[in-house]
């Protein structure tokens, strides 16, 4: 991954924070438009009430949906500049094809944003609207890693501290990548309740393998590198979103489906539950991106093993005339 080097850009870098800071606004914006069953306030796309640019009256559920519009186009704004300041500037072509990806990304976030309005809501295209959505997040918390003095200037652990490979099974790597893909699970499945395409027992149903994944997961990187901040701190985090994240779905769960079940409309509380519920999701999903980029980066797999314990092998043997 790191065969082209490019100089540690400060300002890059701070704009990729910014854009990932900014993202996780438009899924707080996103998550009060379906907690507040907002999605139709504004009827047509992709103009609101007939315009491209005049105010709609900012009444009731508009200000929740056209809010959502406005961040999601300045959102839609950085990520075109991210990509061109990319391009111009990162001599890595890895990056210029994730900077390019990010740009598909927001496209296709939109253009489902927009089916979502003119199919009236329909649970698939709703639910792939969600999940694209905190897939872009992960795609923008990954650039401002990648923009990282830390990532541009330092060397991968296993060069810096010969890092032993990992041993156990299954690997630390493996299941970094089961915990995404059972997060995506979960994901679809909170987001399909969330827009009514099915109950909520599988979204619950699944939480416990969820927790039990994620927990794996974290320990494990926890006691198997514990000195590694690269590992460590994303692990820390993802362990304390997951406990997080477990009493905020329970709660989620009382005020939407308990307690709340014959409201007329959504409740303070269960507005407030369900939002939290839904971006502290995003952020395990996130950090659980980033864990996995870390092990990725740092810890040698068994064929880098066997490839140097084998050059090292050939270096030692005698040379015969």
């Amino acid at each position: 991954m790191e065969a082209v080097s490019t100089p540690y850009n400060h300002a890059h870098h701070r704009f990729a924070v910014f854009v990932a800071c900014a993202t996780f606004f438009l899924l707080i914006a996103g998550a009060l438009v379906t907690s507040n069953d907002a999605g139709l306030s504004v009827p047509d796309w992709p103009t609101s009430y007939g315009s491209y640019y005049k105010l709609p009256p900012w009444t009731g559920g508009i200000v929740y949906e056209h809010s959502h519009r406005m961040i999601a186009e300045f959102i839609g704004t950085l990520t075109i500049a991210i990509a061109v300041w990319t391009w111009m500037s990162d001599r890595r072509r890895w990056m210029k094809a994730l900077a390019l990806g990010a740009l598909g990304t927001i496209i296709a976030q939109g253009i489902l944003g927009g089916l979502t309005v003119l199919k009236f809501l329909p649970p698939a295209i709703s639910s792939a609207h969600a999940a694209i959505g905190q897939t872009f997040f992960c795609i923008a918390c990954a650039i401002a890693v990648f923009t990282g003095r830390a990532w541009v200037e330092e060397r991968p652990a296993e060069e810096v501290a010969g890092l032993e490979f990992d041993s156990h099974h299954p690997r630390l790597l493996t299941l970094a990548f089961f915990s995404i893909f059972i997060l995506y699970a979960q994901l679809i499945l909170g987001a399909m309740f969330r827009h009514h395409g099915m109950s909520w027992l599988p979204h619950v149903l699944n939480a416990p393998l969820v927790a039990t994944i994620i927990a794996w997961t974290t320990i494990r990187a926890l006691t198997q590198y514990p000195k590694l901040d690269a590992i460590r701190r994303p692990a820390i985090a993802m362990l304390s979103l997951l406990i997080t994240q477990l009493c905020l779905g329970f709660l989620a769960f009382m005020t939407r489906v308990e307690w709340g079940r014959d409201a007329a409309q959504p409740g303070f509380p269960m507005v407030i539950s369900t939002v939290t519920h839904v971006v502290t999701g995003a952020l395990l999903l996130a950090s659980t991106v980033i864990l996995t980029i870390q092990v990725w980066r740092h810890v040698p797999s068994p064929a880098k093993e066997r490839t140097g314990s084998a050059q090292e092998r050939a270096s030692r043997k005698p040379v015969t005339a």
